[in-house]
This record gives structure tokens, sequence and C-alpha cells, in this order.
């Protein structure tokens, strides 16, 4: 599908020279991401991203911290609805659906006593649950659709999947 115009200010022409260079050599599909983190002491430290200004990142004071910065769970967390917000924004254009507005709340249960030292075991989230709420004309089936979609090509809702459950309900 081709769309010609300006639809949730994705710029869809780019994501569909991606495809076509993808299909045309799939090599291209393989890529690699980084991050670069340094300690800025006590739990402080800053990731840097290809050319963006550092992502601070600490403990709140209960955890030891100074409470700077969100910590690095809150950080997966918000990675994960970043993520399927970007998922969300490209497959609503590409289907012609209009985003009035976005909201996705991620919300995960962690049991400290592993990241305490107080017990050996999985010191992860147990569980992850995201509620997504979207404001737009488009009727109830074509929202299934475009949750259906996000839900089967996030790659941070992939990753996090094969390592802890994800609940991710449309509301």
């Amino acid at each position: 599908m081709t769309v010609s115009t300006r639809l949730n200010e994705v710029n869809i022409e780019a994501v569909g020279g991606l495809v076509a260079a993808v299909a045309a050599d799939p090599a291209k599909a393989r890529t690699t991401w980084a991050a670069h983190v340094a300690w800025q002491g006590g739990f402080a430290s800053e990731a840097r991203v290809r050319k963006f200004a550092a992502i601070p990142s600490d403990e709140p004071a209960a955890l030891g911290g100074a409470d700077t910065a969100p910590n690095p769970v809150e950080q997966l967390l918000a990675a994960l609805g970043n993520c399927l917000a970007v998922g969300y924004a490209a497959n609503a254009t590409v289907a012609g659906i209009r985003i009035d507005s976005l909201r996705i709340d991620v919300k995960g249960d962690i049991d400290l006593h592993v990241f305490l030292g107080l017990a050996e075991g999985h010191a992860g989230f147990e569980s992850i649950s995201a509620t997504v709420s979207i404001e737009t004309d488009a009727s109830r089936e074509q929202l299934a659709q475009l949750h259906t979609k996000v839900l089967s090509s996030s790659p941070v809702g992939h990753t996090l999947g094969k390592a802890v459950a994800v609940d991710v309900v449309l509301a």
C-alpha cells in the first residue's frame, strides 16, 4: 500500500523505502543496535546511544540511590511502551487509521529478595502488563487488527516475551 499523505506524523515513505530495500536484499534486515553506559558514582550511570544526549539512570532513595533519574527496570518498561507506540503509529498509518491520541501504561512486578541478596533465583520481572488507550475514529474491528499486528511485530515485546510473561491488553 502506498500512502501519499502524511498521516499521524509518520514518514511512511522512509519506512516503505526500507521495506523495499530489505525485500530486494534480505541481508539489509540484519541490524545491530548499541548503547554505551558509563557509571557516574553510587547507583547513577548514563547511557549514550548514537548522537543523542546521555540517558541518565539512578535508583530510588529506598534502594540506595539519589533518585535523580528513572532506574533500569523503569527504563525497560518505558522501552516496551515506546516500542509499542512506534508499532501503533507505523501500522495505523499503513492501514490509513488516524490516531488522535495514544497512551500506553506499562507496569511490572518484581520481588526484590534476589536483588537484595536475601534469596537466590529470578531477579527480574515476574510479569509485565501494558494497557493501550487509543482515541481514533477507527472501528473496534480495525483496532483489534491493529493491536494484533503491533503485538506480532514488536521487537521489544518479543524480546521480553521470551524471558518473562508479557500481557498487553487493549483497553
